[in-house]
């Protein structure tokens, strides 16, 4: 039940454009995925207590299912969701630079 409402998340998420942001919150978007994201799934996101989000990792996730796990999180899991900090479109932004590979710095 909780993957079939995931995929439905991931269906609304997938419409919602990659709009420009700012390069200060695309800044800030980069730190908090080293940062909080980080403190989980590796600090060079390479897997810790959640999964590797490497881009070979994540060759078979649709950014936009990624998109909907980092909004709504994954039920059961210590995967939270981050909906009260991050807008649709930042969930986006972030799980397609996940999907081309992170950038290595910033």
């Amino acid at each position: 039940m909780a993957l079939a409402s995931l995929s439905a998340s991931a269906c609304v998420l997938a419409d919602v454009g990659s709009s420009e942001l700012s390069a200060e919150r695309e800044t800030q978007l980069v730190r908090m995925v080293r940062q909080d994201c980080g403190s989980c799934h590796g600090m060079q996101l390479t897997g810790g207590l959640g999964p590797a989000l490497t881009k070979d990792a994540l060759v078979n996730k649709p950014a936009p299912w990624l998109a909907a796990v980092i909004t709504h999180g994954l039920p059961g899991t210590p995967m939270p969701p981050w909906k009260a900090l991050l807008t649709e479109r930042e969930a986006r932004w972030i799980a397609e630079r996940l999907s081309q590979g992170f950038p290595t710095q910033n």
